[in-house]
């Protein structure tokens, strides 16, 4: 029997959100219109910050982010290998020198106790990554911060509306990063945000996202080296629109991986599933399980193929960014420079995880997934 095919993400777009674009393309203002700072202003009101920033996509962001702290050549961050490997590029985008420091085995944040080791007199901030939905010790990360004098940011791209208690995710460094690629938990198409109650950084931003544009400026003069990271009203209109969801975005996902947890306890004697995060509102990214360590990452690899066969998406989140061929070859980075992301790598399997999954296709998922690994034994 053919089974339905499930892909690995899916955006859930409304009549409101196509409507909205809609309107947006009705006007002469598909760029630095009035739907630019609309989104901003809710994005902010969201999160509880001061400002928001829209740009073109969460890298963006976090570039903006660490060329508004003054971060450069000569300087070091130190950053997670076990993410998108955006969160250690950033840094290379400015000349700086990227040092990793390994994760935590539950939440897979970034270990706190390994920082204070890595740091240096070269040593200019941390990028932290809420990785998946989990946030992470940020009261542990802004008091190594704060005692070495070092700024702070928050890469949560994957981690729209996780909360402890009434403080959201994004909020908790100098600045917070948010992405709005198709398979987040709300999406502009392509985009991303800054978040900061930190006036000079949101200036610089601003200007630098418009090719070195002050807001005061002619449209031809440029004060500042900057880029065309600029967002269109096309994409903040689809912004306002889903955000004005996200709530009901977050609760839904919050039901599938539910289904998941249930439809998979059978599998426990072969996989570790995702569990919740104490004193955390996880807003969950994506649905990520682990193969148990009698499994190689060889046989994860297998799997992945059958459930492919199977019609079921699936990937590989993530692959440490270390061992990635450019980290490599250009600095020296080999297996075993931190053992817990790479056994966590080895292992990792994302499932079809979206706001618009049935019960019935996260079941079908389940069956595919138990079959899969019966052929592996």
């Amino acid at each position: 029997m053919d089974l339905q095919q499930i892909p690995l993400s899916s955006p859930d777009i409304s009549d409101e959100d196509i409507q909205s674009v809609v309107n947006v393309l009705r006007t002469p203002r598909l760029s630095l219109g009035p739907k630019l700072p609309e989104f901003e202003q809710h994005f902010a009101d969201f999160c509880g910050t001061k400002h928001a920033v829209a740009v073109s996509s969460g890298t963006a962001a976090l570039h903006l982010c660490v060329r508004a702290l003054g971060i450069g050549e000569g300087d070091e961050v130190i950053t997670t290998p076990f993410s998108f490997i955006a969160s250690a590029n950033c840094a290379l985008f400015e000349k700086a020198t990227v040092k990793f420091v390994d994760i935590l085995p539950d939440t897979l944040c970034i270990d706190p106790s390994k920082i204070e080791e890595a740091i240096t007199e070269n040593t200019k901030a941390i990028v932290a990554v809420d990785i998946f939905g989990y946030l992470c010790d940020w009261d542990a990360l802004e008091a190594i911060a704060k005692k070495h004098n070092l700024a702070l940011i928050e890469d949560s791209c994957e981690a729209l509306g996780s909360a402890r208690g009434s403080k959201k995710a994004g909020t908790f460094g100098d600045c917070g990063t948010f992405a709005f690629y198709p398979n987040k938990q709300m999406t502009t198409g392509e985009g991303g945000i800054l978040v900061t109650d930190r006036d000079d950084i949101a200036a610089s931003a601003r200007a630098t996202r418009n090719q070195g544009r002050d807001p005061s400026s002619e449209f031809l003069e440029h004060h500042h080296l900057g880029y065309n990271y600029r967002i269109s009203d096309i994409n903040c209109a689809l912004g306002t629109s889903q955000l004005s969801r996200l709530p009901e975005f977050i609760a839904k996902r919050s039901e599938v991986a539910g289904w998941y947890a249930e439809e998979l306890s059978r599998l426990s004697n072969h996989i570790t599933a995702p569990k919740g995060q104490s004193g955390v509102d996880i807003s969950w990214f994506v649905y990520v399980i682990h193969l148990n360590d009698r499994y190689s990452s060889m046989q994860r690899d297998q799997l992945m193929d059958y459930l492919r066969k199977s019609n079921i998406g699936c990937n590989n989140y993530f692959p440490s960014i270390h061992l990635q061929p450019l980290y490599k070859r250009e600095f020296g980075y080999k297996e075993g420079d931190f053992p817990i992301a790479e056994g966590i790598s080895q292992r990792t399997l994302a499932l079809p995880f979206f706001t618009k999954i049935s019960r019935e296709e996260v079941a079908q998922v389940a069956r595919v997934l138990e079959d899969g690994i019966t052929s592996l034994s």
